[in-house]
C-alpha cells in the first residue's frame, strides 16, 4: 500500500491503515473510531490525565531497571508532561463506549505517546520498529491493570480537585447562614403540614452537618482506591513484568499524585473487583439524594412571592419565564436536582457493569470509568455553582418567618404536659372552626393562668436546640 500525500501507512496484526500524517494516534486507534461511532462521547480529561500519569510512572520505573533503553523511557515521560501540560488533547479520540476493558482508549494514549516520543526523538510518527506502542509505552503492561487503575487515579484526581472543595465551600456558606438566621423562628413543618417552631438557622446547620457527614463518608469510601493492581499485567500474574515494577510504580504514582498509594498485597483481586468504584458511586449516590432533598427544600423555602412560603429569597440570577415578566424561578436548586439525578443513575449503571465481570476481567471497565468520575465532577461542579450563585446570597424574611410560627396550630404541643392531649387537641380544632387563637381559647376556658400560658408558648426557648 502506498500512501497518499498527506497521509502515512500504519500496519498491525489485521492489516494496513492509512493515517493521516499530522495524527498522533495510530491504527488501532482508528480502527475503533470506526467501530464505535456510538455516542460522540470522548474520554474525560481527568481518566486521560490519570492514564498519562500511569504511563509516565511506568516509564520511569522500566528505564530504572532496565527493561526499555533510557533514551526511550525519557522520551516517553517528556511526551507525557508534554500532554498532562495540554499538548494534544485532541488526539484522544476514541468514543466512550468501546471495545471491552477499555483497549481501545488505552491503545489511543499508547500510540500518542508513541508518535509523539518519536517526534522527540527526531524520527517520523508510525515508526514503531524504534519506539512501539506496545513494546516500549506498553511494556509490562496490560489493558487489564492499567485501566482499573486509571479509574482509581481518575477519581481520587477528581475526588480532590473538584468534589472535596466543592463541599467544603457549600458547607462553610451554610455554616456562616446558620449563624446568621440563628434567631429567626420559623414553623417547622413535617407531612408538609404545620409542626412546632424551630429556627431558621437551624435549618442551614442541620444541612451543613448533613453535607459534613457526606464528606466524612466519601473520604472513607475513597481510600480503598488507593490500593492499586497495576502490576499484574493480563491475568494479575505479573507476566513479563520485573519483579520491583509493581512497587516502584505505586511509589512513583504516589508522589505525582500527593496519594497515599500502595500495590495491592493480591494483584488478582485488585483487578478483578470493581467494589472500590462501587463503594464511591454509592457514597455519592447517597450525597446526590440529600442534595435533592436539600434543593426542593430550598424551593419550597422560597415559593411565592404571593402565593407560596417566601421564607427565605433565593437571589435571581436570570430571568424566569418567556411569557411572564418580572418572573424569577430557583434555577441553581432545579439544576441541582437534574444533576443528581443523573449520578443516581450513573450509580445504577455502575451497580450493573460492576457484578458483569466474568474470571479474571471485568470488561465492562469503559463505562464504570466515564460514570464514575463524570458523577465525581458533576456533582462537584454543581455543589460549587449552587454555593456560589445561590447559598451564598441567600436572605431571610423574618416578619414572614414569625408570622407563620405564631399562627402554626402545632403550637398546642408544647400544651400537652399542662393540659392534656385531649384538650390541646380540642383547643387545636376549635381553633381552625372559629379563627380564635389557641391563647384566646386556653384562657377563655380557663385551662391555664396567662403568666404560665406566655412561659409555654415562648417561641424562642421553643424553637431552641438542646446544646
Amino acid at each position: 500500500m502506498t500512501a497518499p500525500a498527506n497521509h502515512r501507512i500504519e500496519k498491525d496484526s489485521m492489516g494496513e491503515k492509512e493515517i493521516p500524517s499530522a495524527a498522533y494516534y495510530g491504527i488501532q486507534t482508528l480502527r475503533a473510531v470506526e467501530n464505535f461511532p456510538i455516542s460522540g462521547l470522548k474520554p474525560l480529561p481527568t481518566y486521560v490525565d490519570a492514564c498519562l500519569l500511569i504511563k509516565k510512572a511506568a516509564a520511569i520505573a522500566n528505564g530504572e531497571l532496565a527493561c526499555i533503553p533510557i533514551e526511550i523511557s525519557q522520551a516517553i515521560v517528556t511526551a507525557a508532561d508534554e500532554i498532562l501540560k495540554g499538548a494534544l488533547r485532541d488526539q484522544f479520540i476514541v468514543d466512550v463506549y468501546q471495545a471491552g476493558a477499555g483497549t481501545s482508549h488505552h491503545m489511543n494514549v499508547n500510540e500518542v505517546l508513541a508518535n509523539r516520543a518519536l517526534e522527540l526523538l527526531g524520527d517520523e510518527k508510525g515508526n514503531y520498529s524504534h519506539i512501539s506502542p506496545n513494546d516500549h509505552v506498553n511494556y509490562g503492561q496490560s489493558t487489564n491493570d492499567v485501566i482499573p487503575t486509571a479509574i482509581r487515579i481518575g477519581g481520587l484526581l477528581a475526588l480532590e480537585h473538584t468534589l472535596y472543595p466543592s463541599l467544603e465551600g457549600a458547607i462553610a456558606t451554610l455554616q456562616t447562614k446558620a449563624h446568621e438566621f440563628q434567631d429567626i423562628v420559623r414553623s417547622g413543618r413535617t407531612h408538609m403540614q404545620d409542626a412546632v417552631p424551630i429556627r431558621l438557622g437551624e435549618s442551614f446547620r442541620a444541612w451543613a452537618v448533613i453535607l459534613t457527614d457526606h464528606l466524612r463518608r466519601l473520604r472513607a469510601a475513597a481510600q480503598d482506591l488507593c490500593v492499586l493492581g497495576l502490576g499484574g499485567s493480563a491475568t494479575g500474574t505479573g507476566l513479563n513484568t520485573h519483579p520491583q515494577y509493581r512497587y516502584r510504580v505505586a511509589e512513583l504514582l504516589a508522589g505525582f499524585t500527593g496519594q497515599p498509594l500502595i500495590s495491592a498485597p493480591h494483584l488478582m483481586a485488585a483487578m478483578q473487583s470493581m467494589a472500590p468504584f462501587v463503594a464511591v458511586s454509592s457514597a455519592l449516590r447517597n450525597l446526590a439524594q440529600d442534595l435533592v432533598k436539600i434543593s426542593h427544600d430550598l424551593r419550597l423555602l422560597d415559593s411565592g412571592p404571593k402565593t407560596g412560603l417566601k421564607e427565605i429569597q433565593l437571589p435571581p440570577v436570570q430571568p424566569g419565564s418567556s411569557i411572564m415578566p418580572g418572573k424569577y424561578n430557583p434555577v441553581m436548586a432545579e439544576m441541582t436536582s437534574m444533576v443528581c439525578f443523573q449520578v443516581m443513575g450513573y450509580d445504577q449503571a455502575i451497580a450493573c457493569a460492576a457484578q458483569a465481570g466474568q474470571l479474571e476481567l471485568n470488561v465492562m471497565m469503559p463505562l464504570i470509568a466515564y460514570d464514575l468520575i463524570h458523577s465525581i465532577e458533576i456533582l462537584g461542579n454543581t455543589i460549587s455553582a449552587l454555593d456560589k450563585r445561590c447559598l451564598a446570597g441567600i436572605t431571610a424574611r423574618p416578619d414572614r418567618c414569625r408570622d407563620f410560627a405564631e399562627g402554626s396550630l402545632a403550637l398546642v404541643t408544647a400544651l400537652n404536659t399542662h393540659i392534656g392531649y385531649l384538650n390541646a387537641a380540642a383547643i387545636a380544632k376549635e381553633s381552625l372552626e372559629t379563627g380564635k387563637s389557641m391563647r384566646q381559647l386556653v384562657l377563655e376556658k380557663n385551662l391555664m393562668p396567662a403568666d404560665k400560658l406566655n412561659e409555654v408558648l415562648d417561641l424562642e426557648k421553643m424553637s431552641k436546640i438542646p446544646e
